[in-house]
């Protein structure tokens, strides 16, 4: 069987290293897995780059420059919709032509437009479509927050600040209905969560929706020596070590300001055992957070090459993540892979990941305090029964076997029940 993974980006994203990797997995299951993506960054033979180089930036600024407007020429939220209004036609590729079946994963920022989705729900071939948020199923935003429109018609959406062009969320929507009533799909959420939601919109109804997580190489990320990764980052070997990644402090999905008003508690009232803990901050944003967090602050910048990240994973005691909302963020199950528990809020995805104090801790969703709790129970826990549960979820759940499988399972069937509407 031919199956062409479609993504933004090979790389870079949480999406594109979930699509990445199921890619792999499937390949060691026998399975003949392409990519097929705008942005290259590397020169994998299975990866290929489609449209023309010159045109990818007009049609992300276009997109982009359309959003600006409707939002009465506001950047708030620039980037928490999409229209899908320019993007490249891949039906023609050969790799397209000769797969048997087309997953689409995050095709945003000016790759895929609705159009272009018509023309591949419209060729003959088999969809699946794994929902790495919430795009596909609501009109044009990626986190709907509490907002539920998408459920009956999204229609004027509260991430805009006005509709200068129109109503963008309405438009879209009725675009997506009139293009998933053409042909039988699957979606595929990454966790239970949003597979939940995603049966909750009208655009799903009549097709199938289930829940199969992201898949990760065990064997790259496993324990290691602690005092030897420690000693590879030059990170101290006396501290208990909190790691916070850390791309974007302003976007208030990630929860920064509860991770703050926890540690300033734990400083608080537990100002013993807090002279012992320091927060090591991967991504960039170390020298923005130092004075806004009460502990010694030690920045590593962006770790590209995975083994090094594994090894910093191992150097660490806890891996804390005070997201808001989340799918099922490959830095929990990278992290626990990795024999290293976790932190993290009850919402979305990471109660499915986290089992409550058994391999990390689960805090009550947006309250410091228990994050502040969750922090020191995890610290002062027996962390090698923790470190063991922690890899023993992902050896049994994650594992690019246990997920190639399902996902194997759902090609058979997809393309087992599909009669071609059409040829190319």
């Amino acid at each position: 069987m031919r199956v062409l993974i479609i993504n933004t980006s090979e790389r870079i994203g949480g999406a594109a290293i979930a699509a990445n990797r199921l890619m792999d997995a499937l390949k060691k299951n026998n399975v003949k897995a392409k990519m097929l993506v705008r942005d290259k960054q590397t020169d994998r033979l299975t990866v290929m780059a489609v449209g023309h180089h010159w045109a990818h930036p007009l049609k992300f600024v276009w997109e982009r420059l359309c959003i600006f407007i409707a939002n009465k020429f506001s950047r708030k939220n620039l980037f928490q919709v999409d229209l899908a209004n320019a993007g490249t036609d891949v039906t023609a590729v050969p790799e397209f032509q000769r797969a048997d079946v087309v997953h689409l994963h995050w095709v945003n920022q000016g790759f895929l437009s609705l159009a272009d989705i018509r023309k591949i729900m419209h060729s003959g071939k088999p969809v699946v479509i794994t929902m790495h948020d919430q795009w596909y199923f609501t009109g044009i935003c990626h986190y709907s927050g509490s907002c539920n429109k998408y459920t009956q018609m999204c229609h004027h959406c509260e991430l805009m600040n006005g509709n200068l062009l129109g109503d963008f969320a309405k438009r879209v929507f009725l675009k997506k209905r009139e293009i998933y009533n053409s042909a039988p799909l699957t979606f595929v959420g990454c966790s239970q969560w949003m597979a939940n939601l995603a049966q909750q919109s009208r655009l799903t109804q009549g097709h199938r929706v289930v829940s199969i997580p992201n898949a990760i190489n065990t064997d790259l990320f496993c324990p290691q020596d602690k005092r030897q990764a420690r000693q590879a980052f030059n990170l101290p070997l006396d501290k208990h070590l909190l790691l916070f990644g850390c791309q974007r402090i302003t976007d208030e999905r990630k929860g920064f300001q509860y991770l703050v008003d926890a540690l300033q508690l734990i400083k608080k009232n537990n100002a013993d055992f807090a002279s012992s803990i320091e927060l090591v901050v991967v991504g960039g944003e170390a020298e923005n957070i130092r004075n806004k967090v009460p502990f010694e602050i030690i920045p590593v910048n962006y770790v590209s090459d995975p083994k090094k990240m594994v090894t910093l994973y191992n150097a660490v005691d806890i891996y804390v993540t005070p997201s808001l909302q989340d799918n099922l963020p490959n830095t929990i199950m990278e992290s626990m892979a990795c024999g290293i528990p976790c932190v993290g809020f009850n919402v979305g995805g990471i109660p499915e990941m986290i089992d409550h104090q058994e391999n990390g801790y689960v805090a009550a969703y947006k309250n410091a305090q228990d994050f502040a709790e969750g922090i020191l129970w995890t610290l002062s826990a027996d962390h090698e029964a923790l470190s063991r549960h922690a890899r023993n979820k992902v050896m049994t759940t994650y594992s690019e076997n246990a997920v190639a499988h399902q996902y194997i399972k759902v090609y058979e069937e997809v393309y087992s029940h599909h009669t071609p509407s059409s040829s190319l």
